[in-house]
């Protein structure tokens, strides 16, 4: 599945929310490897819910954290230009409203 993405490449949405994207400064390498982190981390997430080991999951949940950063997903924006982080904010309600109601607009063209 495709995710809109917003006409700057900052944000993705899903769910009605505004996500953060990967950091596209980062070279390929780079991004597969803290992806791969991310991966592992959530995994790691999952086995610690699923044994309620509380100490595991506080450490896996630090470790998502920190494979988000890495990714530029959390933590300081990647852009330079001053701009606020909206990640979370629901589309309509963000600076991107305008944009988001034209691609809604051509998504019910397109399949009506």
């Amino acid at each position: 599945m495709k995710y809109p993405t917003t006409p700057d490449g900052r944000y993705f949405v899903a769910r009605n929310r505004l996500w953060r994207c990967t950091d596209p400064r980062l070279d390929e390498d780079t991004r597969k490897r803290h992806v791969k982190a991310l991966m592992a981390a959530r995994r790691a997430v999952k086995e610690a819910n699923k044994v309620d080991d509380d100490e595991a999951l506080k450490a896996a949940r630090r470790q998502v954290q920190a494979a988000k950063e890495a990714l530029g997903e959390r933590g300081p924006v990647w852009w330079s230009d001053g701009a606020e982080d909206e990640s979370g904010r629901a589309p309509h309600n963000s600076s991107y409203a305008d944009w988001w109601a034209s691609h809604n607009a051509q998504e019910d063209k397109a399949s009506g």
